[in-house]
């Protein structure tokens, strides 16, 4: 499938072109990465935001929220839900579009649910792609809000430009919070469900655990929300505005982010294609595999073998190329 004509048209503002590169994306088609080098050139303009936190903290309320607040500013937003994959079908279960459907029938806001389908750390691969695609359909703001908080999910540092935590009272000990990496991730944290019991000792446990980093150019506020009624959604949004123009004031610190965006581009299409040459048994290395299988070779040798030679290696690529 020649892609050509529907980037041309999602990049003049079609949406149903938009949508449909999306689930072309989303189902890696072996033509992904022509249609991404042609829209790589129009991304990096768009504010990106992550949202995360432990299950039932709120987010999907609080993206709501600053949607709203977003549009009455007169921007557009894009909005990536990652929702857990359903356990029959694989997909998304949409639980988001259904909590964000004040915004349907709104042209200036673009929603997609998409599945985890089994990934790690609440970020599919897909996703980096869904977010590049609004940013070259002119999004001002892409909103993106992850399953869940976990170990591995510090990949959503090199995705977003700001990262927001959302936290509720009852979420359990703050201890949590440093075990999981999110005192390195957040750029913005919130308590969320602020007229809980329970806030201001959260409240308080967070502040006395962020003045113990060093010193940084930008000061992480901790700010309190009642996402439901909208109690405090529009100071997030501040708070993350004043953020940006840190962060542009910080070119070191945007250029390594960016860097690591880059390296990260590059190796998953490798890790991509390796996959679809294996899946495929390409020319060039079915023998040693037959080997493994037999176990007349370790996994680890054929390995070696394969990246000692480059014809091989070259032969598995091309393969992937296609897969």
């Amino acid at each position: 499938m020649d892609a050509g004509p529907l980037v041309d048209r999602m990049l003049a503002g079609d949406r149903p072109a938009l949508a449909r590169l999306m689930t072309l994306v989303e189902g890696r088609a072996p033509s992904v990465p022509a249609i991404m080098s042609r829209i790589y050139p129009r991304t990096g303009r768009a504010h990106v935001i992550g949202i995360t936190g432990p299950p039932g903290a709120g987010k999907s309320t609080l993206v709501d929220r600053l949607a709203t607040h977003l549009r009455q500013a007169k921007k557009t937003v894009g909005i990536v839900a990652v929702d857990p994959s359903s356990p029959f079908s694989g997909g998304a279960v949409l639980g988001d579009r259904i909590r964000m459907q004040s915004h349907f029938l709104d042209p200036g806001v673009f929603i997609r649910s998409i599945s985890t389908r089994g990934s790690h750390g609440g970020i599919p691969r897909a996703t980096r792609d869904i977010v590049r695609l609004f940013d070259a359909f002119g999004m001002d703001v892409v909103l993106v809000e992850t399953v869940g908080v976990g170990q591995t999910e510090l990949d959503i540092m090199q995705l977003a430009s700001s990262v927001v935590v959302v936290l509720v009272p009852e979420a359990g000990d703050a201890v949590q919070v440093m075990k999981a990496g999110l005192l390195e991730i957040a750029d913005v944290f919130v308590v969320n469900k602020a007229d809980r019991e329970g806030a201001d000792r959260l409240e308080q446990e967070l502040l006395q655990m962020l003045s113990l980093r060093p010193l940084a150019p930008w000061t992480v506020p901790v700010l309190r929300t009642q996402a439901r009624t909208g109690a405090g959604t529009e100071a997030v949004l501040a708070a993350l505005d004043r953020h940006r123009e840190a962060a542009r004031g910080t070119k070191e610190s945007e250029d390594t982010r960016r860097i690591g965006d880059v390296v990260d581009i590059i190796d998953e299409e490798v890790q991509r294609r390796l996959r679809a040459a294996f899946a495929a048994d390409g020319d060039g290395v079915g023998p040693l595999l037959a080997a493994v299988r037999a176990g007349t070779l370790d996994p680890y040798s054929a390995a070696v073998r394969i990246l000692a030679d480059a014809g091989a290696l070259g032969a598995l690529l091309a393969k992937g190329t296609h897969g």
